[in-house]
């Protein structure tokens, strides 16, 4: 495998967790899951940061970093409070109680995602690359499951 495959496969597999995600009850969005999650994992590398410092870290405009924020302060996944120390910002962490909605998108299995993406029905198929991707995610995202 080379980098353009790898990061080809990173795509499908992106594609693939959008589609798995459950997005029933949360309305129409203007902001991509895809951008979402790009917030949420540079709020787990970043705890008690900024809209502008996700913006820089992660490349986005700081208008999707904002209005990802919404989506998960509705979620009920991140808090956003003003920095007692410079009232001019706001900090937003992730919430310490995990909301119903998150329980639920975190809950949401993959097989029928993968299955539709692998083109198969064949269970045994899906059970088999879903464990290789959860070795893959253990070996790579050490503390994804906290």
């Amino acid at each position: 495998m080379n980098g353009v495959e790898l990061f080809l496969l990173g795509r499908t597999l992106m594609k693939i967790g959008e589609e798995a995600m459950p997005t029933e009850g949360i309305g129409e969005q203007s902001t991509s899951v895809r951008t979402v999650m790009i917030v949420v994992s540079d709020l787990r590398a970043h705890p008690d940061t900024t809209v502008g410092e996700i913006a820089s870290r992660t490349g986005l405009p700081q208008s999707a970093v904002s209005a990802a924020i919404a989506r998960l302060r509705t979620a009920g996944a991140v808090t956003a409070e003003t920095d007692p120390r410079d009232r001019r910002r706001t900090i937003i962490r992730e919430t310490p109680e995990v909301s119903e909605r998150v329980t639920r998108v975190r809950d949401t299995p993959i097989d029928a995602a993968l299955a539709t993406a692998l083109g198969t029905e064949d269970s045994e198929r899906v059970r088999r690359a879903v464990a290789a991707l959860e070795e893959l995610a253990d070996q790579l995202i050490p503390n994804l499951r906290k």
